[in-house]
C-alpha cells in the first residue's frame, strides 16, 4: 500500500515528467491580499497570473499548498473532525497552465494519473461538466465533454450546474467552468444496490469529489457580467487527504497515515483509545488530529495568536481543540504542545519550516493552551451560576444571552452548553442564542466591508517600479477604481511606472503626490494586492489621462529608511549577542520608530540591551555601504542570508548585505546608501509578545536625535523641579526616604482615626430581629480605610451586619460586613447584596466575599439609600 508521502510524491513527478516545474507551497497567512486572511486554495499564489498583473515566468507548474479553511462551503469550523472528509488545514495538490495547455490536456492527464499510475478502477469514477446557465447566458461545456468521451462511459459524464461546475475567485475576477472528478468508494454491494450517479453532488461521505479541472476563460465583472480574458488558464486542486485515503482503501481520511500517527500519539497522552466511532470521544481525537496541523503551520508562517483577524482565527480553532480533550478526554493540562514535535517530524520533508521552529511553536502554543484551561476553568463556574439562577427563577431554559456570553467569553460551544443544561434537566434557548451570533458577524462583516468597484482601464500595461532608484518619476495612470469602506468613500490608482513603495516586508508605504500640468492630488498611502502597486487617494484630478509627475514625500521616506536599515543592524547584532536561534517573526518600520518581533526565551536584559546598542552605534560609525544586488535564490543562501518563515521568495532574491561578516539579509525594503546616514540608534523598549517571542522599539536617524532631546528636556525639568541641586539621583533618593517617613506618620494618626471612630460606631448599634446592625456615612481617606474598619467592626461584634459608608473625592465608596452566624441564619451574602442591591443604587460596581464585600461607585447622593436598603433586607 502506497504511504502518504509516496502518493505526494507520485503525483509531483507525473507532472513534472509532463514539463511541469514544481514550485513549493506558498506560507499558509496571506500577506498583501486584502480580500484573504489565508491561503485557502491552491491558486491563490497565482491570482496575479489570472489576473493579468505579472507575467508567469513558467507555464507549466505544479505543487502541494497547504491551506487553510474555516469557512464557507461544508467548511463551518464547528463540523470538521464530526465527519470524516472535511478539515481545517489540507494540503492541494495542483497544477497549473498560464495560457498554455487548456481542457485536452488537462482531462487526458488527469485521467491517466488516476487510473494508470494510481490504479483506481475505472468503474468507481464519474465526471462532471458544467451543464450551463440559461441566466448567465451561458452554454453547456460542450468542448470538455467531448474531451471526456474519449476516455470514459458517456454514462459517466454527468451534467452539474452553476453552483458545483462553474468556478470563482470571489464575486468579481477571473472565473470559469469546471470539470469535476468524483470516485464512489463503497463496497460492491452498495454500488450494485444503488447507482453511484445517483449520489454524486449528494453530500454522500463514500461518493466523493477527488479533483476539480477549473478552466479559467472569462472575467466577472461589477455589474455581474462576463468578459473573455486573453488568455485562457487551467487552475486544478487535488486534496491529498482523500486522494490517500481512495488509495489506501479507508472510510475516513483520519484512518489514513496522515493522521494514524497523531492519534497513536494521543492515545498514548491521554491513556484513551480510538475507536473509529461518531463517539464524542472517538469526535475529539479527529478534532486534535486535524486542528494541531493548522495550529502549528500557521504560526511556524509567523502568525501569532491574537484577538483579532487571523490571529482571532488560530486562537479559536486551539480553544475549539482544547474544549474537546478537556470535556470528552478527560485531560485538563496543555495537549496540543506535546503532539508539535509528531507534526513537525510527520512533515519535516515536505514543510521543512515547522521542524526548523519546532521549540518556539511549542512554547506558544502552550502559553495559549495554559491561559484558556484557566479561562475555561472560570467558564464552568460561570454556568454553574448560571443553571443556578435559571431554576431560582423556576424556568427551565437558559437565556440566549447567557448562552452566547459562554460562547463568545469563555469558548464554550453550543453543543458544550447543550450538554450540561441536559444534564440539569435545562434546555437552551438556542434561537435566541443564534440571533446573537448572527448580530456578532453582522458587526463584524460591516467593520470590514469593501465595496469595491470594476477598475475603469485607461491603458494597458504593468507597473514598473522604479522607487529603490528615485524619489519621482514620470507617469500615466493605467487604471483606477472606486472603493467604500465604512461609508467612506476614496479611489485606487495604478500607474505604468511608480517610484511609491508599496507597503510591504514591515515597510510602510509611501505618501506624496501625483501633479498634473494643472492639477495634483495628495496620495495618502500605497499598499498592494498580490503583486500590484495601488495608490490609495481621497479624490480625484478632474482629467486623468496624460503624463503625470509621481513624487513620494522625500522626508518621510528618509526617515523610514533610516528605520528600515536600522533594523537589519538590529537583526544581526540580536544574533550576535543573544545567539543564532533569534529569527525575525514580524516587524513595523515607519518615519517615527522601528518595532521588532524577534524568537527569544527570555527577558533581554539591560546588561544585553547596551551590548546590543553599542554594537549597532559601531556600525552605525563605521559607515558601511550598504549593497543591495539581485541574484538566485539558492546563491543567496549560500552566501548566507537570511529567508524569513512566512515569506514568499521569487527564484531571483534581492539581497542587502551591510558588512559581508555582520547582516545579509533577503529582503524587498528601501534603504539608506550607508550606514552612517543613521546617525544614531536607541533602544526605546524592550516587551514581550507572546510565550518565546520579545520585541524591540527603537528609534534611528532624525527620530532618534528628537528622543534624546526629549528625554533631556525631562532631565532638565526634573533638575529644575528639584532646585538644580548638584546631585539629582541623590535628592530624589532623599525625598524619597522623606515621603516614606511621612507615609509611616500619616499611616500612624489615620490608625489611630480609625479605632476613634470604630469606639463611636460600636456605641450606634441597633438590635433589628436580633441581628446587630451598624450603618454610618463616615469620613475616612480611602477606599481602603473604609474596609479596615469594617473589619476591625467584625471582631467587636456578634451576630452582626454592617453597611459603612463614604464619600471620597467625590466618588462613592461602601462596605458591607455579615457575621458567619447571619449568613448561615438569615442566608445573607455580602458580596450578593452588593451586586443585586447596593452596585445599581451609586451606579456603579463591586463584589466580595458572603461576609465582606466593597463597592465603588459615581453617587454620593445615594450613600444614605444604600444603608437604608440593606437595612430593608433585615
Amino acid at each position: 500500500m502506497l504511504t502518504g508521502n509516496e502518493i505526494r510524491q507520485q503525483f509531483l513527478d507525473f507532472f513534472r515528467s509532463k514539463g511541469h516545474t514544481i514550485v513549493p507551497s506558498a506560507p499558509i497567512v496571506v500577506k498583501n491580499d486584502p480580500t484573504l486572511l489565508f491561503t485557502n486554495a491552491g491558486m491563490n499564489q497565482f491570482k496575479d497570473y489570472f489576473l493579468g498583473n505579472k507575467q508567469a515566468p513558467n507555464p507549466r507548474v505544479a505543487d502541494t499548498q497547504k491551506c487553510l479553511r474555516v469557512s464557507g462551503k461544508h467548511n463551518d469550523l464547528e463540523e470538521v473532525g464530526v465527519d470524516t472528509y472535511h478539515h481545517t488545514m489540507f494540503e492541494m495538490l495542483g497544477n497549473w497552465s498560464f495560457g498554455d495547455y487548456f481542457k485536452k490536456e488537462a482531462i487526458e492527464w488527469s485521467w491517466e494519473l488516476l487510473t494508470d499510475v494510481y490504479k483506481i478502477p475505472k468503474d468507481k469514477l464519474y465526471v462532471t461538466v458544467f451543464g450551463g446557465d440559461e441566466k448567465e447566458g451561458l452554454p453547456m461545456d460542450q468542448e470538455a465533454y467531448d474531451f471526456w468521451k474519449q476516455h470514459i462511459a458517456e454514462d459517466r459524464i454527468l451534467m452539474g450546474n452553476k453552483k458545483d461546475n462553474f468556478w470563482e475567485m470571489g464575486d468579481t475576477g477571473p472565473c470559469g467552468p469546471c470539470s469535476e472528478i468524483h470516485v464512489d468508494c463503497r463496497t460492491e454491494a452498495e454500488r450494485n444496490t444503488v447507482d453511484g450517479k445517483t449520489l454524486v453532488n449528494a453530500d454522500h461521505p463514500q461518493v466523493i469529489e477527488i479533483w476539480n479541472n477549473v478552466f479559467m476563460q472569462f472575467n466577472r465583472l461589477k455589474d455581474g457580467s462576463l468578459q473573455n480574458l486573453p488568455a485562457m488558464h487551467v487552475d486544478t486542486g487535488m486534496g491529498l487527504e482523500r486522494l490517500v485515503r481512495v488509495l489506501q482503501g479507508k472510510q475516513s481520511n483520519y484512518d489514513t497515515d496522515l493522521f494514524t500517527g497523531t492519534i497513536t500519539a494521543i492515545e498514548k497522552i491521554t491513556k484513551k483509545q480510538y475507536g473509529y466511532t461518531d463517539s464524542k470521544q472517538d469526535i475529539a481525537f479527529r478534532v486534535l488530529s486535524d486542528h494541531i496541523r493548522a495550529i502549528s503551520f500557521t504560526i511556524a508562517d509567523g502568525q501569532l495568536p491574537s484577538n483579532t483577524g487571523a490571529g482571532y482565527v488560530i486562537r479559536r480553532i486551539l480553544r475549539r481543540a482544547a474544549r474537546y480533550y478537556y470535556s470528552y478526554l478527560d485531560y485538563k493540562q496543555p495537549l496540543l504542545t506535546q503532539l508539535v514535535p509528531v507534526i513537525a517530524e510527520q512533515f519535516r520533508n515536505v514543510f521543512p519550516e515547522l521542524q526548523q521552529q519546532v521549540d518556539l511553536v511549542s512554547k506558544v502554543i502552550k502559553e495559549e493552551e495554559d491561559a484558556f484551561l484557566r479561562t475555561l476553568d472560570k467558564g464552568l463556574k460561570k454556568i454553574d451560576e448560571i443553571i443556578t439562577d435559571t431554576k431560582n427563577t423556576n424556568s427551565s431554559t437558559i437565556n440566549g444571552r447567557s448562552a452566547f456570553e459562554l460562547y463568545d467569553t469563555y469558548g464554550f460551544p453550543i453543543d458544550l452548553t447543550r450538554l450540561i443544561g441536559q444534564e440539569n434537566n435545562l434546555q437552551v434557548d438556542e434561537a435566541a442564542f443564534e440571533a446573537e451570533m448572527l448580530q456578532q458577524k453582522s458587526r463584524s462583516r460591516a467593520a470590514t466591508a469593501l465595496d469595491t468597484e470594476d477598475w475603469v482601464v485607461l491603458a494597458e500595461g504593468s507597473t514598473k517600479f522604479v522607487g529603490y532608484d528615485s524619489m519621482d518619476a514620470q507617469a500615466q495612470v493605467l487604471k483606477y477604481r472606486k472603493v467604500k469602506a465604512k461609508g467612506k468613500e476614496s479611489y485606487q490608482v495604478v500607474l505604468d511606472q511608480t517610484p511609491f513603495y508599496a507597503e510591504s516586508g514591515g515597510q510602510v508605504g509611501d505618501r506624496g503626490e501625483l501633479i498634473w500640468e494643472n492639477e495634483k492630488i495628495s496620495i495618502i498611502d500605497t499598499k498592494k494586492e498580490n503583486d500590484l502597486i495601488i495608490h490609495f487617494t481621497e479624490n480625484l484630478p478632474v482629467q486623468l489621462d496624460g503624463p503625470l509627475l509621481a513624487a513620494v514625500d522625500v522626508e518621510r521616506r528618509r526617515e523610514t529608511m533610516a528605520h528600515h536599515s536600522a533594523t537589519h543592524l538590529l537583526h544581526a547584532a540580536l544574533r550576535n549577542v543573544l545567539g543564532t536561534h533569534v529569527a525575525q517573526k514580524g516587524s513595523l518600520v515607519n518615519e517615527e520608530h522601528l518595532r521588532f518581533d524577534f524568537s527569544h526565551f527570555a527577558k533581554v536584559t539591560d546588561e544585553e540591551i547596551a551590548k546590543i546598542e553599542t554594537m549597532v552605534n559601531e556600525k552605525i560609525r563605521e559607515n558601511i555601504p550598504v549593497v543591495i544586488k539581485e541574484m538566485p535564490k539558492d546563491e543567496a543562501v549560500k552566501l548566507g542570508a537570511m529567508a524569513l518563515f512566512g515569506e514568499k521568495y521569487g527564484d531571483v532574491v534581492r539581497v542587502v548585505v551591510m558588512d559581508p561578516g555582520y547582516s545579509i539579509e533577503l529582503c524587498g525594503g528601501t534603504h539608506v546608501g550607508n550606514t552612517g546616514q543613521l546617525g544614531f540608534f536607541k533602544i526605546k523598549h524592550e516587551s514581550a509578545v507572546a510565550a518565546g517571542v520579545r520585541r524591540i522599539e527603537a528609534v534611528s536617524g532624525a527620530a532618534a536625535e528628537r528622543y534624546v532631546n526629549e528625554h533631556l528636556e525631562t532631565l532638565r525639568n526634573i533638575n529644575s523641579a528639584l532646585k538644580n541641586p548638584k546631585d539629582a539621583i541623590k535628592a530624589i533618593e532623599k525625598l524619597q526616604e522623606e515621603k516614606a517617613q511621612l507615609e509611616k506618620h500619616v499611616e500612624s494618626l489615620e490608625a489611630r482615626q480609625l479605632v476613634g471612630l470604630r469606639n463611636e460606631l460600636l456605641h450606634k448599634d441597633q438590635i433589628i430581629n436580633q441581628v446587630t446592625f451598624v450603618g454610618e456615612i463616615v469620613h475616612v481617606s480611602s477606599a481602603d480605610a473604609l474596609k479596615k474598619l469594617c473589619m476591625d467592626l467584625k471582631n467587636h461584634l456578634n451576630d452582626h451586619v454592617l453597611v459603612l459608608c463614604s464619600n471620597i473625592d467625590g466618588k462613592a465608596f461602601v462596605a458591607v460586613g455579615v457575621a458567619d452566624t447571619v449568613a448561615a441564619a438569615k442566608g445573607l451574602d455580602a458580596g450578593k447584596i452588593i451586586k443585586e442591591h447596593i452596585a445599581g443604587l451609586i451606579k456603579g460596581g463591586g463584589g466580595g466575599q458572603k461576609t465582606l464585600a466593597t463597592a465603588g461607585g459615581q453617587d454620593v447622593a445615594a450613600l444614605q439609600a444604600v444603608i437604608d436598603k440593606v437595612k430593608e433586607l433585615l
